[in-house]
């Protein structure tokens, strides 16, 4: 019994890329730079199969080239991206520390004005004659 019943070599190659895209992807959803490399290499792969086309390189070698330079260029991206990306989560979680770090300091403030109040209140009451209540 034959497994693959595909004869041409260009018919077992689209299977084994169509295997392998498939395998790819089954990790979960792409970073930044995984996205902007596929993006970047099917733009490359499509421009460089109509240049192949249009020159005597044919259109397999340019889709080829252009494939890898634009996945190479899409990765390059992606990562700028990816770490703009992460440098700004940072940012946020600090400005995020620092906001509960003022409320905190705020509400330490607050309770420490109120007791200072109630005391002056408890203090001016306590020492009042007994005549200033009785009037």
């Amino acid at each position: 019994m034959q497994l693959c019943a595909i004869k041409s070599s260009t018919g077992k190659g689209l299977l084994l890329a169509l295997a392998l895209t498939f395998a790819g992807c089954a990790g979960g959803p792409l970073t930044p730079r995984e996205r902007t490399t596929l993006g970047g290499a099917a733009l490359g792969a499509g421009a460089g199969a109509l240049i192949g086309s249009a020159t005597h390189a044919g259109p397999g070698a340019g889709a080829a080239i252009g494939g890898a330079l634009g996945g190479l260029g899409g990765a390059l991206v992606g990562g700028e991206m990816q770490s703009h990306d992460a440098q700004l989560a940072a940012q946020q979680r600090e400005l995020q520390h620092q906001q509960y770090e003022l409320e905190r300091q705020q509400y330490e403030l607050d309770r420490q004005r109120y007791e200072l109040e109630d005391r002056r209140w408890t203090m001016d009451n306590y020492y009042r004659p007994y005549y200033y209540y009785y009037d």
